[in-house]
Formats: structure tokens, sequence, C-alpha cells
């Protein structure tokens, strides 16, 4: 081999990260019968018949010596959803399969479950590259599952989402409103995610006034009225002397001076219970407009709207202010 070409690490390390992979598990077991699991991005495949992968180990890791022993190893590749078990295996020192449930391949390799795809193998081949050790094995069988991958890139975990072609909608100009209007697309979620919300209400005789004071107090109880009035305006809204009545009549709410003299109101009981009914509600309607996204969609959604909405931050530390406390 021709000497290395002198060059920053660090880098040459950042460049190959620009190079997006999917992150697996590999397992074995040793030879005194301890299951043996490591993180890894460095799997690939080699050939399709017969089928064989290779993925690589640094000759540094402590399990190497399983896997230069073993004839058998498993490779999981993991979805998007088991980020936590990435970093599980990734850590030295701990016990890796500690309260997780296994199924037992060849050789009592350990298997986890939930992955996209796990590969079960025979060891073909071990080569030395550099710094690694390069295991090759002939998949003796294999799952498939139909579940999106995580993905690691640039030093963190990604997400994968399909890249769809920009659609030109023909016959708009500027000056109109058109199905792709944020405004639009934000205002008609909204009212399907509502929609079974608004038929629990009418049921209750309740408007959305009452829903959305409800609802306040749920996440943070004994508010004083004025500041219940400043979060409702945020939907255009105002707390009204009429709706707090209403409520109390109904015994929904308590409402006491606190020591500055300022009416603040609680949740009762009954309220409480009525409150924890209609969030029921309220999330199984938004479970169902994400069944129409797959995972990575939902978590990439949201993430997206939290950004457009990060200039109100004062607003949800006011929302969310009991949990502000405990943190």
């Amino acid at each position: 081999m021709s000497s290395p070409v002198a060059f920053d690490s660090i880098n040459f390390r950042n460049a190959l990260g620009s190079f997006a992979t999917g992150v697996t598990i590999v397992t074995t077991r040793d030879a005194q019968g301890q299951d043996i699991g490591l993180t890894a991005n460095s799997f690939n495949s080699v050939s399709l018949s017969p089928p064989m992968v290779l993925w690589s180990l640094a000759k540094t890791s402590k399990a190497l010596d399983a896997f230069m022993d073993g004839d058998s190893f498993a490779v999981h590749i993991l979805s998007s959803s088991q980020q936590d078990l990435s970093s599980r295996f990734a850590k030295s020192g701990t016990d890796k399969f500690a309260g997780l449930e296994l199924r037992r391949g060849r050789d009592d390799v350990p298997l986890l479950d939930g992955c996209t795809a796990c590969f079960q193998c025979k060891t073909t081949f071990r080569y030395e590259g550099g710094d690694h050790m390069i295991f090759v094995g002939e998949v003796l069988s294999f799952d498939n599952n139909v579940l999106p991958p995580l993905v690691f890139h640039s030093g963190a975990y990604k997400l994968v989402m399909d890249k769809h072609a920009a659609q030109k909608n023909a016959g708009e100009n500027d000056g109109s409103f058109s199905k792709n209007f944020l405004g639009y697309l934000l205002g008609s979620a909204f009212q399907k995610i509502y929609t079974g919300i608004r038929v629990e209400l009418a049921q209750d005789g309740l408007t959305e006034d009452d829903y959305l004071i409800l609802s306040i107090l749920g996440i943070g109880d004994n508010r004083c009225i004025s500041e219940v009035d400043s979060l409702l305006q945020l939907s255009g809204r105002r707390v009204t002397p009429e709706t707090v009545n209403n409520l109390t009549a109904r015994g929904l709410l308590h409402s006491a001076p606190d020591a500055d003299g300022e009416v603040c109101i609680q949740l009762t009981d009954e309220g409480r219970q009525l409150q924890i009914r209609l969030m029921a509600v309220a999330k199984a309607g938004e479970a169902d407009l994400e069944g129409e996204l797959d995972e990575s969609e939902v978590v990439l959604l949201k993430s997206l709207l939290k950004r457009l909405v990060r200039g109100s931050d004062a607003t949800a530390r006011l929302l969310w202010r009991d949990e502000a406390k405990r943190a």
C-alpha cells in the first residue's frame, strides 16, 4: 500500500459523514454464551447471488474476539423509532440486552424486534482493512418489514422522506390563493382534527370558548382570569364574565381571589373529568390524522410547525408554566 497522503483527519471524517447511511445493530454470541451487540453504520451489500453482505468493526473493539471466533451474526437495520436502541448499543460497559424481548436465530444469536430488516448470516470471510476488520457473511435468512429506516448523516440521526416532484398548478397567479397556500392548508388541517371535538361539545352543550378555557386549565390549573384571557386572545377570543359564570354554574369551575385580589379559576373534579374526556377525543382526532402519514412524516411535520411558531415561545412558556417550573 502506498504511503498515506497527509491531510486534516477531522475534515476527512466530516467529509465521510456527508454520506448518509442507515444504522444497524450487529449481534452475535461469544464462546461463553454471552450475547454481544453493537451499533454499526458500515453495513453494505456485496452480492445477490449468492446473497452476501459485509460490515466492519474497529480492531480496538472489545467485541472483536466474539466476531472473530464466531461463525454466525445478525445484522439489524434499525427503524426510525429505534434511535434510543441505537444509542444503547453504541455504548460500552453496559448490559445492552437488559429488558429487551429477544428471539433466537442461528447458533442462538440474539435477534431484535421492531427493525426495518434483519439478516441472519454465516461468516464466510474476514479481511483486514486499515484499523478495521471487515466481515463478509452469507445471508441464510432475513426479515423485511415495511418500516421507515433510521438514517445517520453529518454526525446526527435523520429521517428518510420521499422527494416528491414539484407540481405547478396551472392557471395560478401571484395574486390569488391556491390549494398550496399555507394558511389554507393549516386551516383545513385544524378543521379536520377538531371535527370530533365539535360533535362532543355540541352533545355537552359547550362552546369552543368553553373548551379552550377547560383545555388551558387542564395544562396548568388555578390561573388568573387575565392570564387565561391573554392565552385565549391567540385564537381571537376573549374570556367573558358570562362564560366563566356559566362554567361555574355547571360545576366545572371554581373561582376565588388570589393574594393580590385578582380572581383566579380552577377546575372542579367534575371539570377535570370533562377536560380529560375532551382531551381523549382530541387525541383520537390527532391519531386519525397522523394515520394518513408515516412516523417519520409526523415527526417532520411537527418539527417544521414548531419552527414556524418559534416566535411565540413566550406564550408557550406561559401555557406550559408548570412544566417549566418542574424543569
